[in-house]
């Protein structure tokens, strides 16, 4: 055979090749569009926004124990504070249970019990009891945000871990709307009654300072207990000298005074 057919021959088969990559490539099956799919079937470290959130890629751990509506252990005997939130009581020997605390503690269990969970660190490493303070995730879901959406936790600022506040409040001010679960089983206390002695125990500050000191348009230093007539409304500005307090005698020492709506 002569070089021009040896050529030609060449390039017959090149092209013949070529017709088959394009018309495998035609029937190649398409990535789906839905992101909780894309999320899924992406290897990590990524970060795909689902809805309100962005999923962060995390470590995950193990959940041994849900110790009450907003506190677990993990492997390793570590214990993991949500952050962002309070549950009604339901393990505390100084108090009894709580309205609604039960339910709160079954729906923390039910989602994360025996799961891989993501921890995410805002400022803060842990509480003065130890625990870790963390934003949880499950897959897609931030178990923070969940409870309070869903009406078994409230919406709980705890400076300087605040990054997300502003989500659980909104999302606490549409469980209310709504009446979601503490906040129609509770009718009689939840306002009021159960919030307030979440936040008072003995006279003794606690890491979880809830009371909102708010500096008015006149100047003048106002302070909002949980179920008070602005407190949903009322956010803090720590750039204009706002600031949570942990008690109330806190607020008067610093120089707030009560609303007049609590």
């Amino acid at each position: 055979m002569n070089y021009s057919n040896r050529v030609l021959i060449s390039g017959i088969t090149v092209a013949i090749v070529s017709l088959f990559i394009l018309q495998a490539t035609k029937n190649t099956v398409s990535f789906p569009q839905n992101p909780a799919i894309i999320a899924k079937s992406i290897p990590s470290p990524i970060f795909a926004v689902l809805g309100k959130q962005t999923v962060p890629s995390l470590q995950t751990f193990l959940v041994t124990r849900v110790i009450d509506g907003d506190t677990i252990e993990i492997e390793g005997g570590k214990k993991v504070r949500y952050i962002g939130i309070n549950t009604p009581e339901t393990v505390d020997p100084r108090r009894p249970v709580q309205c609604f605390g039960k339910e709160a503690s079954a729906k923390n269990k039910d989602l994360v019990l025996g799961k891989r969970v993501g921890l995410e660190k805002d400022i803060s490493e842990t509480d003065k009891y130890g625990r870790l303070l963390r934003y949880v995730w499950i897959e897609n879901i931030l178990v923070n945000e969940s409870l309070v959406k869903n009406g078994f936790a409230y919406s709980s600022a705890y400076p300087p871990d605040i990054k997300r506040q502003e989500l659980f409040d909104q999302e606490q001010r549409e469980a209310m709307q709504h009446g979601m679960g503490l906040w129609s089983a509770c009718a009689g206390s939840t306002s009021s009654k159960v919030v307030q002695s979440m936040v008072k125990e003995s006279g003794q500050t606690r890491t979880e300072c809830v009371i909102k000191g708010n500096i008015n348009s006149m100047g003048v230093k106002i302070y909002h207990l949980p179920g008070c007539g602005s407190y949903i409304k009322t956010t803090i500005d720590v750039n204009r000298g706002e600031r949570m307090f942990c008690s109330e005698q806190e607020a008067q020492d610093a120089g707030w005074h009560k609303a007049d709506n609590c």
